[in-house]
């Protein structure tokens, strides 16, 4: 093995690491609280610690590539155990896997219903499709899937609604859209019975830069507080504590400082590999363009940085 290849691997394993720990730390309910009681209309306006009581059973979290013809893996919750249950990875004969990163049920305040939500979480807004057609591709899934899980047969009545948030990282500023089903009546005034209401799509878009405190902008805050590579760990622990009420989070608290310990360790990884190369061909400015990419790029991954010096 090479060891430009052995380098190559050992970056995506701790990019892997990295991936894991930030959905386990957006999969805690202290976090999930923040963003239900943001983005789902029955729990606006509720205290989070309230929220949280909503979340029912297991939080479930997708550990497992995927990649075109894998079957049916299986995935973790939180806690690291193997669960059968609702699960994370979609598979059709069909159609192929999907694989979402957290999903779990809450329950809605009359004690009745049941509500799918699906979290995901993007480094950036992807440049080789449109983000939006994915999300629509996901919510259907989280629909069709139900069959013979959540309602059997033709009791369509008895499918769950669903609501699929989407955090984009890297933005340049906040962003936040919710797309949702419209009924237009374009003749006659008739009222088809249904749940307009099945398919939820919230998009979030969070910058590095931490949003100032005041009113609607709580929820990125969080977020940005959570995954930005500019601020200190001890900075980030801080302000959960003081503003989130997260003060009793030890667990939170750990994972926060592994997750940075990790993108730090990507980081360097990629400077020394993009070293490396200039000095493998005799470039005495190698080093030099190398700091100077990165410092025009502050928030640029290991992949980031391969690909900008031919690594990858």
């Amino acid at each position: 093995m090479t060891m430009d290849l052995r380098n190559t691997l050992i970056v995506t394993k701790d990019e892997t690491q990295y991936d894991l720990k930030a959905k386990r730390i957006l999969a805690r309910k202290s976090v999930l609280s923040h963003i239900l009681a943001a983005t789902v209309d029955e729990f606006k306006g509720m205290d989070v610690s309230e929220v949280a009581k909503h979340i029912e059973g297991e939080i479930y979290i997708s550990s497992v590539p995927v990649e075109s013809g894998l079957t049916n893996l299986g995935m973790t919750d939180a806690k690291g155990d193997r669960i059968v249950t609702l699960n994370t990875e979609d598979f059709d004969n069909n159609e192929g896997l999907v694989r979402f990163d957290i999903l779990f049920y809450v329950r809605t305040k009359d004690g009745i219903s049941q509500v799918i939500i699906n979290v995901e979480a993007q480094k950036a807004k992807p440049s080789g499709y449109s983000l939006l057609n994915r999300v629509i591709y996901y919510v259907s899934r989280l629909i069709s899937s139900q069959k013979e899980r959540d309602f059997a047969g033709d009791n369509y009545d008895d499918i769950k609604r669903v609501y699929t948030v989407w955090i984009c990282m890297n933005m340049d500023s906040c962003i936040w859209n919710y797309i949702h089903l419209a009924n237009d009546a374009l003749m006659g005034n008739y009222d088809w019975e249904g749940k307009l209401d099945m398919i939820n799509i919230v998009l979030l878009g969070v910058p590095n830069e931490l949003p100032e405190k005041g009113d609607g902008y709580e929820l990125h805050r969080l977020l940005s507080t959570l995954f930005s590579p500019d601020l200190p760990p001890e900075e980030r622990i801080d302000i959960l504590q003081t503003e989130y009420d997260m003060a009793h989070e030890d667990a939170l608290g750990k994972e926060m400082m592994e997750m940075c310990n990790l993108s730090e360790g990507i980081w360097e990884r990629g400077i020394a590999e993009g070293e490396a190369r200039g000095k493998k061909e005799g470039k005495k400015e190698g080093q030099m363009d190398v700091i100077q990419w990165l410092k025009d790029h502050p928030n640029s991954t290991a992949e980031q940085v391969m690909q900008a010096f031919g690594l990858a």
